[in-house]
C-alpha cells in the first residue's frame, strides 16, 4: 500500500535469475575480447622522447561500434611497455667507494664551515672528496697544532683584560682628575677608578684640589668591583677605617693607656675621638661621673673595654686606665709584694696596688698542701714572682713555690723563704727562662 509504513528490504539478488544476454545471430563477427589494463612506468627518459607513441592498450565502450560497423576493421594494436629499470645499486648512487675510510670530522669540514656561511667552502669541498681515489682508507687525523693555538698568546690575553681590583684588597694609584663629586685614579685597570667626595678621608674636606693634586700617589682601599665600564668605586676613608681598627686593637692588646679629648656627652656618659674613631666612656667608668657634663674639652687617660670593628663599638675606662697604668710596670720574672685580700678554693687573690694577681694553689708550694690556710691567711703580706700578665684580661700569675730551696720548705720555714725572697729570685728567673725556651 502506498503511504504505508517503511518500504519493503531489498532482497539479495540470485545468481540464477541475472538477465542472461542475448544470442548473436548466426554468421556475425565475434565480439573483440576486452584484455586487462596495462601498468606503464614512465620515466624521465621516457617523457623526454616524444618519437614514443603512447596508444592505448584496449578498446574501450567506444570501441566496440567501431569494430562491428565493418568486416575488414583491423583489431587494435597495443603500444610497446618498456619494462622497468632494475634499481640502482647503492654503491653506484653514493658512490660508497669514494667516502670509505673517512670520518665525520672530515665528512662535516672545519668547524668554520659547520658555523654557518660555509656553503661555498663547503661546495668546493665536494669535488674533492668526489675525487677521492676508491683504495684510500684512512687520512691523517687533525691535531691541536692545526688550530694554532698559542699558549703564551692566550694568558697573555687574560692578564691584559683581567679585573682589576677586588672587593677588600688595597691597591696603589696616582691622582688623575677631579669633579665636584669625587677624584678620578689610575690604579692600572682599564678604567680609572673614582673615589667619591665622601670617601675621600676621615673627617670632613673642604677643598678636594688641595687635598688631591694630580699625580699625588694614595693607597685606596676597592669598596666596590668594576662595572660594565670598568670602573672601580675606591675610598681612602675606608682604608683609614681598617688602619685605625688594627691599630687601636694592637694597643688594646698591650694594655696601653692612651689620652683623649672629651668632644661631647650624653645620658650615659661622654664621647671621644680616637685615631679617627668615635669612643663612648660610660659614666661609671669616669671618675668624676656625676658631673660629666663638665667633662667636655678636657683630655683623659684611659684604657679599653671593648674594642669591636664588626658593631664599630669602642668602649674606654677613665677607672681602668689607673690599672693599666700599673701593668705597664709588671713583668713576667719580677719579685712583687702584696697582701693577700681573698680566699679562694683554687688560691689566693693577692692586691699588688691598684692591681689583683692570682697565687693559684699549684703555685704555692712544692709539698703537700692540705688547706690553703697552712700556707698564707687573709690580710697577710707575702712576696711572689710574676709569671703571666695578661693587660688585656687584667689578669696577673703569681708564684711563690719557685722560691723554695727544697719543696715544701715554705710551709715549714715560711719566714726565711720571705727573707731571702730577693736572693731566691735570681735563681728562679733563670730557671723561668730556661722553661720559656723549652716551650718556645
Amino acid at each position: 500500500m502506498a503511504g504505508t509504513g517503511n518500504p519493503a528490504p531489498r532482497q539479495p539478488r540470485n545468481p540464477a535469475q541475472r538477465p542472461t544476454p542475448p544470442a548473436r545471430p548466426a554468421g556475425s563477427a565475434p565480439a573483440p575480447l576486452r584484455k586487462p589494463p596495462q601498468v606503464l612506468m614512465i620515466k624521465k627518459e621516457d617523457e623526454a622522447a616524444p618519437d614514443t607513441p603512447l596508444v592505448p592498450t584496449g578498446s574501450g565502450p567506444a570501441g566496440a561500434p567501431a569494430a562491428a560497423s565493418g568486416p575488414a576493421a583491423p583489431a587494435p594494436v597495443a603500444a610497446p611497455v618498456r619494462p622497468p629499470s632494475p634499481a640502482a645499486d647503492d654503491d653506484d648512487r653514493f658512490d660508497l667507494a669514494g667516502i670509505e675510510g673517512l670520518t665525520m670530522a672530515d665528512l662535516l669540514g672545519p668547524a668554520t664551515d659547520r658555523r654557518g656561511g660555509g656553503s661555498a667552502r663547503s661546495a668546493g669541498r665536494a669535488p674533492a672528496a668526489a675525487e677521492a681515489a676508491p683504495g684510500e682508507s684512512s687520512r691523517q687525523a687533525r691535531t691541536v697544532d692545526d688550530f694554532d693555538f698559542d699558549e703564551e698568546a692566550f694568558l697573555a690575553a687574560l692578564d691584559e683584560n683581567a679585573p682589576v681590583g677586588t672587593t677588600g684588597e688595597v691597591v696603589q694609584g696616582v691622582v688623575i682628575g677631579m669633579e665636584s663629586d669625587g677624584v678620578y685614579v689610575d690604579i692600572g685597570g682599564k678604567a680609572p677608578g673614582f673615589m667619591p667626595k665622601s670617601e675621600c678621608g676621615l673627617g670632613v674636606i673642604t677643598n678636594l684640589k688641595e687635598r688631591f693634586p694630580k699625580g699625588l700617589p694614595i693607597e685606596v682601599l676597592v669598596t666596590r668591583e668594576q662595572n660594565a665600564d670598568g670602573m672601580v668605586t675606591i675610598s681612602a676613608r675606608a682604608l683609614a677605617l681598617r688602619q685605625s681598627w688594627e691599630k687601636v686593637r694592637q694597643l688594646e692588646k698591650e694594655g696601653k693607656v692612651v689620652q683623649v679629648k672629651v668632644n661631647g656627652f650624653n645620658r650615659g656618659g661622654v664621647t671621644c675621638d680616637l685615631e679617627g674613631l668615635r669612643g663612648f666612656i660610660p659614666r661609671s667608668q669616669l671618675n668624676e661621673g656625676e658631673n660629666h657634663e663638665a667633662l667636655v674639652g678636657q683630655t683623659l687617660g684611659v684604657a679599653f673595654l671593648e674594642v669591636n670593628a664588626e658593631t664599630r663599638k669602642l668602649v674606654l675606662s677613665e677607672k681602668r686606665a689607673a690599672t693599666a697604668a700599673r701593668f705597664a710596670t709588671l713583668e713576667v720574672g719580677q719579685l712583687v709584694e702584696g697582701q693577700v685580700v681573698s680566699i679562694k678554693p683554687y688560691g689566693f687573690f693577692v692586691d699588688l696596688g691598684g692591681v689583683s694577681g692570682l697565687l693559684h694553689h699549684s703555685s704555692i708550694t712544692g709539698g703537700a698542701l692540705r688547706d690553703l690556710r697552712e700556707a698564707f691567711q687573709q690580710g697577710e703580706h707575702l712576696k711572689a714572682l710574676i709569671t703571666a700578665v695578661d693587660p688585656a684580661r687584667g689578669r696577673i700569675a703569681l708564684n711563690t713555690a719557685l722560691l723554695e730551696g727544697p719543696p715544701g720548705e715554705l710551709l715549714i720555714a715560711k719566714d726565711t723563704v720571705m727573707a731571702e725572697a730577693e736572693d731566691r729570685a735570681h735563681r728562679a728567673r733563670s730557671l723561668l727562662r730556661q722553661q720559656e725556651q723549652d716551650a718556645g
